[in-house]
């Protein structure tokens, strides 16, 4: 069984989801419950965190030590597959490599706020990876000055997730640029989450083989974990 978690950062995509049990954003508990269920290869993409605790790291070296494939990409998943590559996650896409590298270091880069499951997840902000990819395409277009780029960058830094929208990060311009921007920026925009949310569906689909179980490392069943129940 091959199991893939995910919300916003596949919203409105078009993609195949053949042969995947597709479920909602992972909170603690999920990989290790999929575990338990049988799942042989997990996908993570989204994950909450803030009002409920975030996939923990143990139950992904629950996962791995029992022979899973998990991968992951574009929010949660490329978190903690910098987090857990060196016990066998696989990180995929650009920007679990850049956390890998250490390019990114911070998770708000990829944190954003979205609609609940009636709305399909819909993305009500901008994550900052995407945001800053949009305004580098804006300004080799010459839609935007470097200079402009330069304080939209720095707007959209500033800006806490819940607050980083592309009308928001817009208002450091002069009023008269302000509607011209925001609208080459909606016109224009481009989402590396989603971009490696694909690559990951695709990678997840095409797979074959459980993963061996580790031989150099075992996973400490620490009082933490036992008195979880995951």
């Amino acid at each position: 069984m091959k199991v893939l978690f995910a919300g916003p950062s596949i919203h409105g995509m078009d993609l195949d989801f053949s042969g995947l049990r597709l479920l909602p954003p992972a909170s603690r508990g999920d990989i290790a419950a999929a575990v338990r269920q049988g799942a042989t290869h997990i996908g993570l993409i989204d994950g909450y965190f803030g009002w409920v605790a975030s996939v923990w790291h143990k139950e992904i070296l629950f996962a791995l030590e029992s022979g899973v494939v998990v991968m992951g990409a574009a929010s949660m998943g490329a978190l903690r597959a910098a987090d857990c590559a060196a016990f066998g996650m696989v990180p995929v896409g650009r920007i679990a490599g850049w956390y890998v590298d250490g390019t990114l270091d911070d998770d708000g880069d990829v944190a954003i706020i979205h609609a609940p499951p009636e709305l399909d997840y819909a993305p009500l902000t901008e994550a900052l990876v995407d945001a800053r990819a949009t305004l580098d395409g804006l300004v080799s277009l010459s839609l935007i000055s470097p200079d402009e780029c330069a304080a939209l960058r720095r707007k959209a830094e500033e800006l806490n997730f819940r607050d980083r929208t592309s009308d928001a990060i817009v208002t450091v311009l002069q009023p008269d640029r302000q509607a011209v921007v925001h609208a080459v920026y909606l016109a224009h925009r481009i989402s590396l989450k989603q971009e490696d949310a694909r690559l990951l569906v695709s990678r997840l689909c095409q797979a074959e083989g459980d993963l061996a179980p580790p031989e150099d490392w075992k996973m400490a069943a620490s009082f933490t974990w036992k008195a979880s129940g995951l």
